[in-house]
């Protein structure tokens, strides 16, 4: 799934967590939000824990690190 307009990154956690940071569009993020609280993610999703703050900028597209 493509979720477009959104810049930011995911990263694995050493315990086995993903930490996600996105900026965009309000309602791209809730299309992000409720795609990983979907059966269709590629991997398994146990929760989701999100936190909405003020963008902050700086970011060059949507990297995986």
């Amino acid at each position: 799934m493509e979720i477009g307009g959104l810049i930011g990154f995911a990263l694995n956690l050493d315990d086995g967590r993903v930490q996600i940071v996105a900026e965009g569009r309000r309602e791209n993020c809730h299309r992000l939000l409720d795609w990983l609280r979907s059966d269709d993610t590629p991997g398994r999703v146990d929760g989701v824990t999100e936190i909405w703050d003020t963008p902050r900028g700086g970011y060059d597209g949507f990297a995986i690190r």
